[in-house]
Formats: structure tokens, sequence, C-alpha cells
């Protein structure tokens, strides 16, 4: 690219101009929102935790950093207790604050989902629902 003015001397204007705009495409190109992935665990937690990755992939595939607690917390705690189950819920409504949205997956909203949801519009951060095979759902379509 040539960076000299119609006379052939340097024109740095328009370097710092052009030096200003590919910084600012590498940025967009870099920024990726933080969803928070709600889905159901207990149960067939196999099932649920197959599906929950999924959605996790999903989420990467249009450009997000997905964050699943219910994938995360399980490796370490135990959901069957009740204290340790709570104090999880209660880890994972504080990563919920760092999130720019909710994404809600599957056909059944547990408890657990449900306390998730609520604290995300409470916080005033936007929730999307999908169905089991990633489509979006408009929220008047959820029965749950």
């Amino acid at each position: 690219m040539n960076l000299k003015n119609s006379e052939g001397y340097p024109d740095p204007t328009a370097e710092i101009a052009l030096a200003n705009v590919a910084k600012s495409e590498k940025a967009v190109k870099t920024y990726r929102p933080l969803v928070y992935i709600a889905s159901p665990f207990a149960g067939d937690t196999e099932y649920n935790i197959f599906r929950a990755r999924d959605y996790c992939r999903f989420a990467v595939s249009r450009g997000c950093i997905p964050l699943a607690p219910h994938l995360h917390y399980p490796q370490f705690m135990d959901d069957s207790d009740r204290d340790e189950r709570a104090l999880g819920l209660f880890f994972a409504i504080i990563l919920l604050g760092k999130c720019d949205e909710l994404w809600v997956f599957g056909g059944h909203i547990s408890d657990g989902m449900s306390r998730e949801i609520a604290k995300a519009k409470k916080r005033g951060i936007p929730v999307r629902y999908f169905n089991s095979r990633c489509e979006e759902e408009s929220t008047d379509a959820r029965t749950d």
C-alpha cells in the first residue's frame, strides 16, 4: 500500500488512520460474548452432559464463549448433596452476572434453570431460548 501523497512525500496521517482501522477491525473480530448455558442436568446425567457439551459447541460455532457451570462443578462437587448443590448454584449465579446473555436449551426447564432465568431477568441479562436441536424459539413458544 502506498502511504505517500500524490507528490511522493510520506503521509503519516493516512498511515495512522489505516493503522487505526486495522486495529479496530482486529478488535471486532476477536470479541466474543460470554454466554451462560442453561440446560437440564439431573435425571439422565450422562445424556444431559452429552447434550450440554453440544450446546457449548453450538455457542462456540456462533462466535461466543460458553460458560456451563453444570458441566464444571459436578466434576468436584456432589450434586446429590443438598448443601453442595446449593453452593454450586450460588457459584453459578455469581458467574451468570459476568455473562452477556443466558441461553436456555431443551424442552424442560428444571428448578435450577428457572432460578437462573429469574436471576438473569432481574439483572437485565438477555435470555434466549433454544430447543434441543439448537433452534431458537421465541419466549412465547415456551410452555415450561
